[in-house]
């Protein structure tokens, strides 16, 4: 019963999943097993959550920016616009860092596992920070693409009206939970 609302606000007439009025998406995932990033766009809907094999197609599922954004959409009369990258498997402390947080530095710790391991100890930090920052450049990116032209992705955008940037979530998990060498 505390959900029915929720449920309600996701569900079309028809029992389908709910299209936003007023709420569009551009959503940019990809570069995993060797998929290149690719955007989807359109009106918020249910299949903006994780995609398959074809970053540009409807993967049946959502996430949490579906009722986030039908909560926008029903809060606002201007026109919403989300922008959404996700990849997962990805971490904060590398793949996502931020160019504020400074290089990344290898623990004592991981630099005695490597040296275990007949490692280059060079090479692994020239690689980490190749690495390192890599998914926040390509969120930032696209961040910026989607602003320099926010029509291509919301068809009611009206370039005398401008636009806010109203929020930002970050939704992080599993691989900086586990990242014991990181976050003991």
């Amino acid at each position: 019963p505390a959900t029915a609302p929720l449920l309600k606000m996701m569900r079309g007439p028809d029992g389908q999943p709910a299209v936003a009025e007023n709420a569009w998406i551009s959503y940019l995932t990809g570069h995993h097993e060797g998929m290149a990033n690719g955007e989807g766009t359109g009106k918020l809907t249910a299949g903006y959550g994780a995609r398959g094999s074809k970053p540009t197609q409807e993967g049946g599922k959502i996430g949490p920016e579906f009722t986030f954004g039908l909560t926008m959409d029903t809060a606002f009369e201007e026109p919403v616009l989300l922008i959404k990258t996700a990849w997962g498997g990805r971490s904060l402390n590398t793949q996502f860092r931020p160019p504020s947080a400074g290089p990344y530095e290898f623990s004592e710790a991981q630099i005695e596992q490597m040296k275990k391991r007949g490692k280059d100890i060079d090479a692994e930090k020239a690689a980490k920070a190749k690495e390192s920052g890599r998914f926040y450049r390509f969120m930032v990116d696209h961040v910026k693409s989607v602003l320099a032209d926010p029509k291509r992705v919301c068809p009611t955008y009206d370039p005398a009206d401008g636009y806010e940037i109203s929020g930002f979530v970050w939704f992080q998990g599993f691989n900086d939970l586990v990242d014991g060498g990181t976050y003991p």
